[in-house]
């Protein structure tokens, strides 16, 4: 349990870590890349609360609502990327 969650909370720090990095190189590009990364971060998230909840160290009423606050957050992580990724076609 201790080592699960040690992963999740490292990736939990991942997801805004990322952003932030990304803001920081100054690239467009860049800054996609580290969003993607922070989306790979919830995606392990997502399946480090499946594993939890299969080994019985959460709920699943806690599992869904977890995962329903990752899926609000993919979703505008998502949106940020399309945003980003049309700025690059257009330029």
């Amino acid at each position: 349990m201790f080592g699960l969650t040690n992963q999740i909370r490292r990736a939990a720090v991942s997801v805004p870590a990322n952003i932030a990095e990304g803001w920081g190189r100054n690239s467009t590009k860049n800054y996609i890349q580290f969003i993607r990364i922070s989306i790979g971060s919830l995606y392990e998230i997502e399946t480090q609360l499946i594993i939890a909840n299969n080994q019985n160290y959460i709920t699943n009423q806690k599992k869904s609502a977890l995962s329903a606050r990752i899926d609000e957050l993919g979703k505008m992580l998502n949106k940020l990327l399309k945003s980003l990724d049309n700025f690059i076609e257009n330029k």
